[in-house]
């Protein structure tokens, strides 16, 4: 994600699978030698939003032809119940639609990278940063949606699989083909349209027959978790139903807010679970790092005491 995604609440953007029939993969291509089309590092202060994190970006090996990868044909799908579930980022709550249903925004995209690559989505199933895919904080997951640049007038279709970005000025994250094919990536973001796309009645559409090769899930480090947290002040960061999305949260967050010097929580205690930030010995030290999270992602962490 060249950005945050946090941002994809939640989770972000952040799930199991519930159920529903396997989704259609998305074509992505063969590895090959690194592309020019990534372009160079880029530093990971970004202001006006561009660049990726040091973290973050391309791939070590970028396959050769993204532009020829198609874009996501929509078509009917069982919604993955527990992505549909409400959740707390930032003190802003999120109500996720449950139902595909009209849509149109419009403002920034980001995108993001090999950091997430195998990571699991709010669906279920490993990020391919190399296919056609999408994290939004509130829509309907699985759905899709076209998204045009608007300095341009390119478009493409991507199915929104993950939640975030979870970022003041952002309004969908793409993957890296997706930034790729709309001419993303060197700037990290771009001012765009996005427009839910509502399949006809029955129709079920094939993607084209381009094998994708299997994507491994990663074996991220084990988030550190725990039901108990000593007494202090603390952060809040996020509040979910869903311990995956609090797991997708911190790892993106810890990307995001890289300068961070205290530790990140996940505090388990179900019905929730909870990432929090701390702790503190004064709330003047806690106040200023919930201002230059503020700063940084334009949500400002709410502040309690144990």
């Amino acid at each position: 994600m060249n950005k945050s995604w946090f941002f994809v609440a939640c989770s972000a953007i952040f799930l199991a699978s519930c159920g529903s029939t396997s989704p259609p993969a998305t074509p992505s291509a063969p590895a090959a030698t690194a592309s020019a089309s990534a372009g160079g590092k880029i530093s990971s202060k970004r202001p006006g939003g561009g660049g990726y994190y040091k973290d973050d970006g391309p791939a070590d090996d970028i396959p050769a032809n993204l532009d020829q990868i198609p874009d996501a044909v929509p078509q009917w799908e069982p919604l993955h119940k527990p992505a549909l579930r409400p959740y707390e980022v930032f003190g802003t709550r999120y109500v996720p639609h449950t139902s595909v249903r009209a849509y149109k925004t419009r403002g920034i995209a980001s995108w993001y990278g090999k950091k997430f690559h195998g990571q699991k989505t709010s669906i279920g199933v490993p990020y391919d940063m190399f296919a056609m895919t999408a994290a939004h904080p509130t829509l309907a997951l699985p759905s899709y949606v076209r998204v045009t640049r608007l300095d341009t007038g390119k478009s493409v279709v991507v199915r929104v699989i993950d939640r975030g970005p979870f970022h003041a000025d952002r309004v969908i994250d793409l993957s890296y083909t997706a930034a790729h094919k709309l001419g993303l990536i060197q700037n990290g973001s771009g001012q765009v349209e996005v427009e839910a796309i509502i399949p006809s009645a029955g129709e079920t559409v094939a993607y084209a027959q381009l094998a994708p090769p299997p994507v491994a899930q990663a074996t991220a480090p084990a988030p550190q978790v725990e039901n108990r947290l000593p007494p202090g002040i603390y952060l809040q960061l996020g509040a979910f139903a869903n311990a995956d999305n609090a797991d997708n949260l911190k790892r993106h967050l810890e990307r995001e807010l890289d300068w961070l010097g205290e530790r990140m929580h996940i505090v388990r205690n179900p019905p929730l679970h909870r990432v929090q930030l701390g702790p503190y010995a004064e709330r003047a030290a806690a106040e200023a790092v919930a201002a230059r999270i503020q700063q940084a992602v334009g949500y400002k962490p709410s502040i309690l005491t144990r």
